[in-house]
């Protein structure tokens, strides 16, 4: 059973939900004929493997918010243990597994003590993270991305992006996404919010005096 969408993510926007459901069915398809080898393969959040990194996304939409306090109460409020322990957890003894278990979840509305704008986040960052290395391309609808990106200009919470652009002007040349004052960096909004959210490879993507500013920004994703 999965949780009832909180009050706010429905005020926030109805269909949030529906788009996190076909990113997750788009990233399905996407790996259904993964070699053993491309599995393997490191994806951008150091230290992963795409597969891994798809574990973590099932992991996501199986904790509930009680579940998620009681790994963290667990882990004694380590968080890098709980995310850790979660994706061993979903991450099952074959590829073929993984992905069966991610394919359970694509219609899941269950979620940690976030906002559903987080999880569609989540899920397009994460994809990428899983594309990119892979060679795969999805061209996501921009106005999906634009939420994520406008998230993201605002937020902390979940990933430092709005500290990582202080005193930068990000302007979208595929869509409406701008936000800051500063130096210019434009781009395509998906490279943008990758940049943003610390995949410094999607600076090469951008353009602007700025570009070479975010990319030592950028981190270990």
């Amino acid at each position: 059973m999965t949780d009832p969408e909180p009050t706010a993510d429905r005020d926030r926007g109805s269909g949030v939900w529906s788009l996190i459901r076909a990113e997750r069915a788009a990233l399905a398809a996407d790996l259904e004929d993964l070699t053993a080898e491309q599995w393997e393969t490191p994806s951008l959040c150091a230290g992963l493997t795409v597969r891994e990194v798809l574990a973590h996304l099932t992991a996501g939409a199986s904790l509930n918010a009680v579940r998620w306090l009681t790994g963290v109460i667990r882990c004694r409020f380590d968080f890098d243990k709980q995310v850790a322990m979660r994706l061993a957890e979903q991450l099952g003894t074959t590829p073929a597994e993984t992905l069966e278990r991610f394919r359970r979840i694509v219609p899941s509305r269950t979620k940690p003590p976030l906002p559903a704008v987080a999880m569609l986040g989540e899920t397009i960052v994460h994809a990428q993270d899983i594309r990119r290395p892979l060679g795969i391309r999805r061209d996501c609808p921009v106005e999906t991305v634009t939420q994520v990106a406008e998230y993201y200009r605002g937020s902390d919470l979940v990933v430092v992006a709005k500290g990582r652009t202080g005193g930068l002007r990000l302007v979208a040349d595929d869509g409406p996404f701008t936000a800051g004052s500063g130096a210019l960096v434009s781009g395509p909004t998906l490279a943008l919010t990758m940049a943003m959210t610390g995949r410094a490879t999607y600076c090469d993507d951008l353009d602007g005096d700025g570009v070479e500013l975010l990319r030592g920004r950028c981190g270990t994703a």
